[in-house]
Parts: C-alpha cells; sequence; structure tokens
C-alpha cells in the first residue's frame, strides 16, 4: 500500500513510509483529525493548509499567528505557549509552521503529517512571490525578504534544521507522514481527496 521512502541513509528504510498517491483510495476512507504542516519558510505551508481547510473543514491554526503582535514584536514565549496548547487541547484542527522548539509536541499529539520537502530555489521563489502582498497567516507586515538573518535561516535550511526534521519523522513514523516533493505533488493531493 505504501512505498519506502529514501530520504537519507540515518534512517532506517524499513520503517519510515509515506504515502503516494496510488494511496489516494485509503485517503477517502482516513479521516485526519490533528494535522501539522512543516517545511521550509516559503515553501507554501500556509497557503496548503489553507487548502486542506477548505477541502476538510478542520479548524486552521498558524503559528505566526500566535508568536507575532501586530506591530511585528514577538509575544513572550509564555504566551506562544499558551496560545498553542489552546489550539491543541481541541479535538480538530491544522497547525501551519515550523516553530522547531514545539514541532515535537505537535508531532506527539498530531495523527498526520505533512512535510513540504520542496528544493531550496523553490521556497526562495516563494518567499520572493510573497512579498508586499496582504497575508492572513501572519498578523503583521514582515520585511522577512530584507531580513538578513531570515535569509541565512532558509538558506541553511537543508543543512541546520531538515536533519532534525527528518529525525523526528524517523521518530514519529507510526503517524501519517505525507511528503510532497514538489508543488504539483500537493496540488495533486489536494484536487484527488476532494
Amino acid at each position: 500500500m505504501s512505498e519506502k521512502l529514501t530520504m537519507s541513509p540515518y534512517l532506517a528504510r524499513e520503517t519510515f513510509y509515506m504515502y503516494t498517491m496510488t494511496d489516494l483510495d485509503l485517503w477517502r476512507y482516513v479521516k485526519m483529525k490533528k494535522v501539522i504542516v512543516i517545511g521550509c519558510p516559503g515553501s507554501g505551508k500556509s497557503t496548503f493548509s489553507k487548502a486542506l481547510h477548505d477541502v476538510t473543514g478542520l479548524p486552521l491554526y498558524h503559528l505566526d499567528m500566535m508568536n507575532w503582535n501586530a506591530d511585528g514584536t514577538n509575544v513572550p514565549k509564555c504566551t506562544f505557549l499558551e496560545r498553542l496548547h489552546q489550539a491543541l487541547e481541541k479535538e480538530f484542527w491544522i497547525i501551519d509552521g515550523n516553530y522547531g522548539s514545539t514541532m515535537e509536541l505537535r508531532m506527539q499529539l498530531c495523527d498526520t503529517v505533512f512535510f513540504l520537502d520542496y528544493p531550496l530555489d523553490v521556497c526562495i521563489d516563494g518567499i520572493k512571490s510573497r512579498k508586499g502582498k496582504e497575508r492572513t497567516d501572519i498578523p503583521c507586515k514582515t520585511l522577512e525578504n530584507e531580513d538578513n538573518e531570515f535569509m541565512e535561516f532558509v538558506n541553511n535550511y537543508n543543512t541546520a534544521s531538515r536533519p532534525t526534521v527528518l529525525e523526528l519523522l524517523h521518530k514519529y513514523s507510526h503517524k501519517r507522514i505525507i511528503i510532497f516533493k514538489d508543488r504539483s505533488e500537493a496540488d495533486k493531493f489536494l484536487s484527488q481527496i476532494v
């Protein structure tokens, strides 16, 4: 039913599976209740999450909305965690965002993980394409395109953050894990689960 996923030599391939397009018949019978969407900034997590929300009707929560004030400052860590825990206590949710310090908690509690594992150039293009656009996934206008620290994080994502994500996916391989390698796979998935 699922095919083995070859992503990294340090993952035990025999225990790490992903759902593929051939598994779409299964999706007609599987009910997602608690979903996380992760990936490099610019991969389209919020766009995918909104589309998944539209298809499933699951409530959508953006971590950026929990973490940022309208003036572009961060909320205190305790406020962010309180907001996150309020969402996690609900029976149904889609939570969009990375926030590595809470990723394992969200992975523990979800039943489904979508990992948008796109090439760096796709993510950089995604960041450029949203510059100056109205966004509903963050309460402030961001200057992330001009922020050197942010762009350094994005440029180093595959070497600094992605290995940790892969380790967590391996640790929680009993969850339903869907990894898209390009936008067309995500679009096809959304179009076929309606």
